[in-house]
């Protein structure tokens, strides 16, 4: 049996893939219902072909199931993606290597000898932090007059600036070939190096002018009473903006809301209010919520009284 189906199908357990390759349609599918039920009846066949095979596989019993040991694949299937290439070296691997500089693994914890305490290598309250010295010994280079503190400050941030350079410098010779770290290649177009591939994203003249008309009517007025720039046009979209009621009516005005009110209820009392207000559904309630009084019934769910509680001040007000 095994044998005559490895005959008609070509069976890769290790992909858990089956193919036939001596299949032919008997007639060209007149429609694609057809050509569908031909698939779906084609590929039951080779799942179960693939079934077949897996349980005359040695297996052994665990909490699960029988579990089987897959035999490697025979079938090699094409990456989705290219080979990630060579990452180029930076200028200090460069020098390391040249030099023989090997890099050796450090320990977290390390014994600062000016607090005698274990502190972290790197981070938040680390050893050898210049938090902790408030003492700075004067050199013989030092210029008479010059703060201590306030040039460490300076040489730090002269060292990391430095750093930052350095990386994107290494960023700008990775990208060139074609090996940019792939947490980097989204923002790629952002960063400020020459020399990569992906180019930034010119913006046109009508995306300008959107992003100008949404600037222009961000504000409570919609641009109203901004100042126009020459030559600038209105903006295309305007924003439409709430306008509400005076709370305090204007003199010789009379009171708009009152009015709008008014207009509200001569619509629902006119000879048409039928076609806005819906006189049977109005009804069944009002006839539901007599019901309702009359049986005793409510809608909201009260929790009842504990009768056998009794009430400790009732003695005390008798008395």
């Amino acid at each position: 049996m095994d044998t005559e189906m490895d005959q008609i199908y070509q069976i890769d357990v290790g992909n858990l893939l089956a193919f036939n390759p001596n299949h032919r349609f008997s007639s060209a599918p007149s429609s694609r219902e057809e050509l569908v039920k031909e698939c779906v009846t084609e590929g039951t066949k080779l799942v179960q072909a693939i079934a077949d095979t897996l349980f005359n596989f040695p297996s052994t019993e665990s909490v699960d199931g029988p579990l089987v040991q897959l035999p490697p694949p025979t079938t090699k299937l094409p990456r989705e993606k290219h080979l990630p290439r060579p990452k180029p070296p930076t200028k200090w691997e460069e020098f390391a290597l040249k030099k023989g500089i090997q890099k050796r693994k450090k320990d977290k914890i390390v014994y600062d000898e000016t607090t005698d305490k274990f502190k972290r290598r790197h981070g938040y309250d680390r050893v050898n932090d210049d938090n902790d010295i408030p003492i700075i010994e004067a050199k013989e280079s030092d210029e008479p007059g010059e703060d201590p503190f306030a040039k460490r400050l300076d040489d730090k941030k002269k060292r990391v600036g430095k750093q930052e350079k350095n990386r994107l410098q290494n960023l700008k010779t990775a990208a060139k070939a074609g090996a940019l770290p792939s947490h980097v290649q989204l923002a790629a177009t952002a960063l400020p190096i020459s020399g990569t591939k992906t180019q930034p994203q010119k913006i046109g003249k009508d995306a300008l002018g959107d992003v100008a008309g949404l600037a222009a009517t961000s504000t409570a007025s919609g641009g109203k009473f901004d100042k126009k720039l020459p030559g600038e046009k209105p903006p295309k979209k305007q924003g439409k903006h709430h306008k509400y009621l005076p709370v305090v009516p204007r003199y010789g005005v009379v009171d708009e809301e009152k009015e709008q009110t008014n207009k509200v209820l001569g619509k629902l009392l006119s000879k048409h209010s039928h076609e806005i207000l819906n006189v049977g559904k109005a009804i069944n309630m009002y006839n539901d919520k007599k019901e309702k009084k009359k049986s005793g019934r409510s809608d909201k769910l009260k929790p009842k009284k504990d009768i056998t509680k009794k009430n400790p001040y009732a003695n005390k007000a008798d008395k």
